[in-house]
């Protein structure tokens, strides 16, 4: 692609009031992007049959101001400009009606990479979060995917990093221009993702990281991704919106189920609640809900399923005394009411474990020998 071209492209993604639908519209109706710029107003008009006044309102001359400085930037530090009719511009993305015209990047990795997926959470996880992002990555180290995230402070920095210890690509949406890295506390991570994944943005330079800006950031979060987990969040916030924005996009959401007197899990809980999201437990329940293929090394306990050390306990004890009260099984396991409930229904929904009436619980499926 040549400059004049990518310049060109950059411009049109900054005209007034113009969205990819009817870009593509006034687009199709002209012989080259360059022209978009160099005809008049009455020669666009005889060309495209948009009202004159309609043309004068996109203001291209200002788009043009605004690209020509955008591409010097990207020129001298080595941005990559895709514009949504290329060829390698994020297949997901152009599944959605309010996809960027423009996105530009920095790093190693592939827009249309096979898997693709989200990991979200609050700013101020819990060690129970923390620890099941650190398993759920160690799970998907082998499973060739692409992780993204925010790079924000919490749970989006952690899934970064832990990307990076374990050597899966991971790729940062910023809601600010690529003149700088917001939090600035993590530039020396963003530095190193650039090495196994990178950064990419919409919005031009200089653009600040405003509040209303980072909505937007979320909707490319959930559109470029297969689908969406959520770690740890509370009732509202940016990780909601991008959960929410994921289900609105046809897109699978898992959510991290927590106790519900916590505020952290209050948001995933919700989510569950309404249909919106998965119960996740392990790398299995993406890669069956998915269809991703399983990663055979690890011992499975169940045909066909993988559970942690306390699903294996729960299911021992109502092995060992089939058709259990949920009460006695609630002294046994040790665990909170809360916890209790929350694996159960995981063991539910993997079909290992039924209720029965009476509040007894049975085995579905036996053990593999």
């Amino acid at each position: 692609m040549n400059e004049q071209t990518t310049l060109c492209k950059i411009a049109l993604s900054q005209l007034h009031g113009v969205g990819a639908s009817r870009l593509s519209k006034l687009i199709g109706q002209i012989t080259d992007y360059h022209s978009f710029f160099s005809l008049s107003n009455h020669e666009l008009w005889l060309q495209t049959g948009v009202h004159k006044t309609i043309i004068s309102g996109l203001k291209r001359e200002k788009a043009l101001g605004l690209a020509e400085k955008q591409l010097e930037f990207n020129l001298k530090n080595e941005i990559k400009t895709t514009f949504f009719l290329d060829e390698d511009y994020p297949r997901r993305l152009k599944q959605c009606a309010d996809a960027p015209i423009v996105l530009y990047s920095k790093g190693n990795f592939d827009w249309n990479q096979q898997k693709i997926l989200a990991i979200v959470g609050t700013r101020f996880p819990t060690e129970y979060g923390q620890n099941f992002l650190e398993n759920l990555l160690e799970e998907l180290t082998n499973d060739n995917l692409l992780i993204v995230s925010g790079l924000a402070y919490g749970i989006d920095a952690q899934a970064h990093f832990l990307c990076l210890k374990n050597n899966i690509q991971t790729l940062g949406i910023l809601g600010h221009g690529m003149d700088r890295i917001y939090p600035s506390l993590h530039k020396n991570l963003a530095k190193k993702m650039l090495n196994n994944g990178g950064i990419a943005t919409e919005f031009l330079i200089e653009t600040e990281p405003d509040r209303e800006n980072f909505p937007m950031r979320n909707r490319i979060v959930a559109g470029l991704c297969d689908a969406t987990v959520v770690i740890e969040s509370k009732e509202k916030g940016g990780s909601i919106i991008t959960a929410e924005l994921a289900f609105d996009y046809n897109r699978d959401v898992f959510a991290l189920p927590g106790d519900v007197r916590r505020e952290t899990s209050m948001g995933c809980n919700h989510l569950i609640r309404k249909g919106v999201a998965n119960v996740i437990t392990s790398a299995d329940d993406v890669r069956t809900v998915l269809s991703w293929s399983r990663q055979p090394q690890q011992e499975k306990f169940f045909i066909g399923f993988e559970l942690d050390a306390t699903e294996k306990v729960i299911v021992q004890i109502i092995e060992s005394s089939p058709n259990i009260h949920f009460d006695i099984l609630y002294i046994k396991s040790g665990l909170t009411f809360s916890q209790l409930q929350s694996y159960l229904l995981t063991l539910e929904m993997k079909g290992i474990v039924s209720s029965l009436p009476g509040n007894r619980l049975t085995m579905c499926r036996k053990t593999a020998s």
